[in-house]
């Protein structure tokens, strides 16, 4: 199951890619031989895409509704025979239609990337303008403006800023695990100290669960908010503008094909415990019902939690870029040129980062079905 899910996800990403990839290229070609224009049309392109938004945002919202719908008739057990049926197949077919408006979010994210490379450029070019002349400077800042995807310090831009998107795509999926495993305890522990929460004689406290996943999802956000700020900036002001452009290549070329293969992964896992559960392959209780619930636990955090957030990603590190690109030059050449100064911008950035992740690598949660034992530091709601 986990196996033919992960396949699946990683065969849909190529194809998207090159679908996206043939949109691109087709609108710079109407550029000729002028690239503001060709980077004009990328943004038409763009904008052509986002003109279909109400259809997005209606098969967007039709997921979790017909989600919400199948999981209220399932709790209540007043829906059954064919109205359960039903309700099902709607629910496995807004599966298909988020994975669809991810996929299209996802695009329109590589668009207006691309856009931006325009405002990237130029706003190197007038930086350069403003310094001066680059022919005092050091040959490793002037190999630091350079674009050639040949040098390899662009080439080692490209590198990190694939590793980036590896990086957040990992934290995502360990925040949703952490903020589980709260969950579970605080679940445990209510059936422990409230026993007639099984036989109906006393309500759930559903607000401390809900309490658990607000307080966990926005402390989380943190490490992944960071990781996307500091690490172009570190790049930009450590290695330079033409490094800062692979980075921005090689995080948008592997977030691409890393949003479609979450999205679709996910989807598809749900997709296949929907169909055990329609009876196909032994139904519920059987093995292969088992082995789907595995594989939508570890779908869900794909398809709804790491996949869609590479796109704001993407988004977030460009703007960024085009931020700071003017600062990375002034720093580099010119009458205000101050290597020590650049690297200290970088050297803090990356230790952001690494406190960050060394602080979100410390949190744990208890799943210790011992009584007597106590929740981990790391899980503070549930104190």
């Amino acid at each position: 199951m986990i196996l033919s899910g992960i396949s699946v996800g990683f065969e849909s990403a190529v194809y998207t890619a090159l679908v996206i990839s043939a949109a691109v290229f087709g609108a710079f070609l109407l550029g000729g031989s002028s690239i503001s224009i060709a980077l004009f049309a990328v943004a038409l392109a763009g904008c052509g895409l986002l003109t279909t938004v109400g259809v997005i945002v209606a098969m967007d919202t039709f997921g979790p509704v017909s989600d919400n719908a199948q999981g209220i008739a399932e709790m209540s057990g007043d829906v059954s025979g064919e109205g359960a049926q039903i309700l099902t197949e709607l629910d496995a077919v807004g599966n298909t239609t988020k994975a669809i408006t991810k996929g299209i979010a996802i695009a329109t994210a590589v668009l207006a990337a691309t856009a931006l490379f325009g405002s990237y450029q130029d706003a190197i070019t007038q930086a350069i303008g403003k310094a001066g002349d680059i022919t005092g400077a050091s040959t490793f800042v002037q190999n630091s403006l350079r674009y050639e995807i040949v040098s390899p310090n662009t080439l080692v831009g490209v590198i990190i800023g694939a590793a980036v998107v590896f990086m957040f795509s990992g934290l995502a999926v360990n925040a949703v695990s952490r903020a589980a495993g709260a969950v579970v305890y605080e679940v445990r522990a209510q059936f422990r100290d409230h026993p007639g929460i099984m036989d109906g004689s006393e309500r759930p406290e559903y607000g401390r669960v809900v309490d658990i996943c607000t307080r966990d999802s926005l402390r989380e956000l943190i490490t992944p908010g960071l990781l996307a700020v500091m690490a172009p900036i570190a790049v930009g002001f450590g290695l330079g503008v033409g490094p800062l452009a692979g980075y921005l290549g090689g995080a948008i070329a592997t977030g691409t094909l890393m949003a479609v293969f979450l999205a679709n992964s996910g989807g598809a896992w749900d997709n296949a415990k929907k169909l055990v559960e329609d009876g196909i392959h032994g139904g519920k209780g059987s093995e292969a019902h088992a082995a789907t619930v595995i594989g939508d636990t570890v779908g869900d955090p794909f398809k709804d939690t790491a996949g869609p957030a590479i796109n704001p990603l993407i988004k977030v590190m460009n703007l960024v870029s085009v931020l700071i690109a003017p600062a990375v030059v002034q720093l580099s050449i010119g009458k205000d040129a101050n290597g020590p100064a650049r690297i200290i911008i970088a050297l803090a950035a990356v230790a952001i980062i690494v406190v960050a992740v060394v602080v979100a690598k410390r949190r744990a949660s208890s799943l210790n079905d011992d009584p007597t034992s106590t929740p981990a530091a790391g899980v503070t709601a549930v104190g």
